[in-house]
């Protein structure tokens, strides 16, 4: 299995708790802050994959990837970050509110 068909299903179910996510109050600023949580991820991989690939700590087998690179790194390698950068504030969102119980002796 490639690469790209593992990060399918996760992709997939980003989507749908994203989109199940716009139902809640917040959505575009949830997109905005995702969107530069992405970013910023995608830049700490870009460096650090790299890095790591040029100290050859880990390797891909080239038939798993699709070949297309950002320096050393596979294109796939981005995908988790984005991932999980719409990812969680989605679920988050999706969430009930947190109950806050009263503290006895209080009025």
């Amino acid at each position: 299995m490639s690469y790209a068909l593992l990060i399918l299903p996760f992709a997939a179910v980003t989507v749908l708790v994203t989109a199940l996510s716009a139902l809640r109050p917040g959505f575009t600023g949830r997109l905005r802050a995702s969107a530069l949580t992405a970013l910023a991820l995608c830049v700490l991989t870009a460096v650090f994959d790299n890095l790591m690939i040029a100290l050859d700590l880990f390797s891909y087998p080239p038939a798993q990837l699709s070949g297309l690179r950002i320096g050393l790194a596979p294109i796939e390698d981005f995908s988790y970050p984005i991932c999980i950068a719409f990812l969680a504030p989605a679920v988050l969102a999706l969430l009930p509110p947190a109950r806050v119980e009263p503290q006895e002796g209080s009025s």
